[in-house]
C-alpha cells in the first residue's frame, strides 16, 4: 500500500497536520518543503505546506487535510462494517 506524502514547513498548520494524521492512525512519509528546496529543485512556488499527496488526491492546507482524514476514517469504517457480515 502506498503511503501518503505530507509536505510540511515550520508553521503551526504543519504541526497540526502531523498531529491530525497521527491521531487518525494514518501512516505517511514526511518531507519538509525547506529541505526539499535546498536539496532538490529549488523553490516550489505552487506548492502550499501543509499538503498531502495521496492516492485519493491532493489536499492542500489544514482544512483539506482534515477532509482527507475524514475520508480515510469513513473508508476504514465501511471496510470494517462489510467484514462484520462474513
Amino acid at each position: 500500500m502506498r503511503k501518503p506524502i505530507l509536505l510540511v514547513d515550520d508553521s503551526d498548520d504543519s504541526l497540526n497536520a502531523r498531529d491530525l494524521l497521527k491521531r487518525s492512525d494514518i501512516e505517511y512519509v514526511e518531507y519538509n518543503i525547506k529541505k526539499f528546496e535546498e536539496s532538490c529543485c529549488g523553490e516550489l512556488p505552487t506548492t502550499k505546506a501543509p499538503s498531502v499527496f495521496a492516492v485519493e488526491g491532493i489536499f492542500k492546507g489544514l482544512e483539506k487535510i482534515n477532509e482527507y482524514t475524514s475520508l480515510k476514517r469513513e473508508a476504514f469504517s465501511d471496510v470494517q462494517s462489510e467484514s462484520a457480515y462474513w
